[in-house]
């Protein structure tokens, strides 16, 4: 069962006491390690008090690519907003991501201290998982993502009015050929009017990939959400 699965991880330290904790997940066919490395080779993302981690999906076969193995954190019937969700390979993916967080937890990280994220699957996967699952964590972001036009994940916001919702970030390729600017402004959309607060980013010329000024975007909303515990309005308390 994939609940059962121990994920690999790519972890980048903080280089001064840990306060704080990122799960970056990566897009269908790729690796935590490839993610880390494409993140590197694009952006110095990596800071004093936060870890980053980088797990990897286990391989399954992937509809998409007529059932062809690949790293992927859930099936999908096709690459569409306009078909039902996979909930079943997505619910236990969501099982097997929740121990990383229970990890951290048990490191000492309160789950307000804890942003999930990633990029294109990884974006969904995140969504999921923090919206339906954990939604005390500091924040969810999405890379270049969608979300199917009837997913379970507007419904599990709308139902969430008198809890906490965690805040979204969003960017997004003007130029994606993948997946749509257009599908990622309407996955925004749609989360904001059940209630959720997103802040979406076009990329202007960008395809299906990461950049630097994207990174740079989510670095800064990172330090606002996570910030160092000498700085933080509580840390007196």
């Amino acid at each position: 069962m994939a609940a059962s699965q121990k994920l690999q991880r790519c972890v980048v330290s903080q280089t001064g006491k840990h306060s704080a904790s990122i799960i970056f997940l990566h897009g269908s066919g790729d690796t935590g390690l490839g993610l880390r490395a494409w993140v590197r080779d694009t952006f110095h993302l990596a800071f004093p008090h936060i870890r980053i981690i980088y797990p990897t999906a286990p391989a399954r076969p992937y509809t998409p690519m007529r059932g062809a193995v690949s790293n992927v954190w859930f099936d999908r019937y096709k690459i569409s907003r306009d078909c039902p969700e996979h909930l079943e390979s997505v619910d236990a993916m969501c099982s097997t991501l929740g121990t990383i967080l229970q990890d951290e937890i048990q490191a000492g990280i309160p789950k307000h201290r804890i942003v999930i994220g990633g990029f294109s699957m990884g974006g969904a996967m995140a969504l999921h998982l923090a919206c339906r699952h954990h939604p005390e964590v500091g924040g969810v972001f999405a890379l270049s993502s969608f979300l199917n036009k009837d997913s379970v994940v507007y419904q599990a916001v709308e139902g969430r009015q008198c809890g906490p919702v965690p805040e979204l970030f969003q960017c997004h390729g003007a130029s994606d050929e993948l997946v749509l600017h257009e599908w990622g402004e309407q996955t925004s959309a749609l989360l904001r009017r059940a209630g959720m607060s997103v802040s979406f980013h076009t990329l202007p010329g960008l395809q299906h990939q990461l950049c630097a000024p994207e990174l740079e975007l989510l670095r800064a909303w990172l330090l606002r959400k996570l910030p160092p515990l000498d700085q933080h309005p509580d840390a007196t308390h």
